[in-house]
């Protein structure tokens, strides 16, 4: 496997700037997912390292050499689609032998590795189906197995997961976890679901605007984001956002006579506006908090309670044990330790601690 280097990448379609110098290294063996809302540039990211595009400008290096310009097949890589892509009139064996005989490997070799993907995920009763024969959790397998025939250097996955429904997207996200820790295998991986990035991510990147906004070990992101935007995108239920004040003796002016503990490491003068984050567990009730809600809906989902409610600075959503008895309508007293507060600036987005 082959480490990834990525250097000033930028992409443009006439005068619309989609990626916009991309800094980039995935170590060998590691998996890299992209994450970020639709538009953002993580697929022509993807397509770029692929050589499915043309970069406008910077560097592309797979291991110790660079693939900026060269084509597809002379990369030494291997591609998952979104759409399985599976040729519908051959069977799964030879879907998974497809690619090696293009490349005149010897009928041993292919046998043999077919055989091995094959077991790896779980193929062996469906080697002799025809795609339109077969689930689309079955026929993901497949394409991932026809990647994983190729050995390549680098595994490329475009969103591979967008087709199942919810309990096959959530098996299926397992097994390519587990496939990777097997094969160790260099991978770059696209999604926009952040499920998927969190829990498949040794290094997640967050893009937006084709630009990086953070990149690093999921939770670490996550406890730490360094934008608002960051904040607000990882998380379920996203996280709430407060508008406030530095006050002038301390803390955060809320409105509403409630000025929060300022949390520790809080960079900003008196006065400066601020939106404060708070994440929806780390709220709890206390009934004789100073800071009260209005509840206006109650979300009950069996293992857990979802509160929402308006008070000072703006609305907030507590995530609540299961058999919490709040309703529709209730004042509630809320606290959170000033160490679970995130405070941004209400202008530029950046984080002040």
């Amino acid at each position: 496997m082959a480490s990834v280097l990525v250097t000033g990448l930028k992409k443009s379609f006439g005068d619309t700037h989609i990626l916009k110098g991309i800094d980039l290294e995935v170590p060998s063996g590691g998996f890299c997912v992209l994450v970020g809302p639709s538009g953002c540039g993580k697929s022509t990211l993807l397509r770029c390292l692929a050589g499915l595009e043309e970069p406008t400008a910077g560097s592309i290096h797979i291991g110790d050499r660079e693939v900026t310009h060269l084509e597809p097949r002379d990369r030494d890589i291997a591609m998952v689609f979104q759409s399985y892509a599976l040729y519908p009139h051959l069977t799964v064996r030879e879907n998974l032998a497809f690619g090696l005989r293009l490349r005149k490997a010897s009928e041993e070799e292919i046998r043999r590795r077919v055989e091995e993907a094959s077991g790896l995920l779980g193929l062996d009763n469906l080697l002799d189906r025809l795609p339109k024969q077969l689930s689309g959790g079955q026929r993901q397998r497949v394409a991932m197995g026809r990647a994983i025939v190729r050995r390549p250097q680098l595994f490329l996955f475009d969103e591979p997961l967008s087709n199942l429904d919810a309990a096959l997207r959530s098996q299926v996200r397992v097994d390519i976890r587990k496939l990777h820790d097997r094969l160790q295998a260099t991978s770059v991986y696209v999604t926009h679901d952040q499920v998927e990035a969190m829990t498949l991510a040794d290094v997640m990147v967050v893009l937006n605007q084709g630009k990086i906004e953070q990149s690093g070990h999921p939770l670490a992101i996550y406890r730490r984001p360094v934008t608002r935007f960051v904040a607000g995108f990882l998380g379920s239920p996203s996280m709430s956002f407060l508008k406030g004040v530095i006050h002038p003796g301390g803390g955060i002016d809320l409105g509403g006579g409630l000025v929060l503990p300022a949390p520790p490491g809080l960079n900003a003068p008196p006065g400066r506006e601020v939106e404060v984050g708070v994440r929806a567990e780390d709220g709890r009730l206390r009934e004789d908090a100073p800071w009260k809600i209005r509840v206006d809906v109650v979300e009950a989902l069996g293992s857990e309670t979802y509160v929402h409610g308006e008070g000072p600075g703006g609305r907030l959503v507590l995530r609540l044990p299961a058999r919490t008895q709040i309703k529709k309508g209730d004042q509630i007293g809320v606290a959170v330790d000033s160490e679970a507060l995130h405070v941004f600036d209400r202008q530029s987005g950046a984080r002040l601690l």
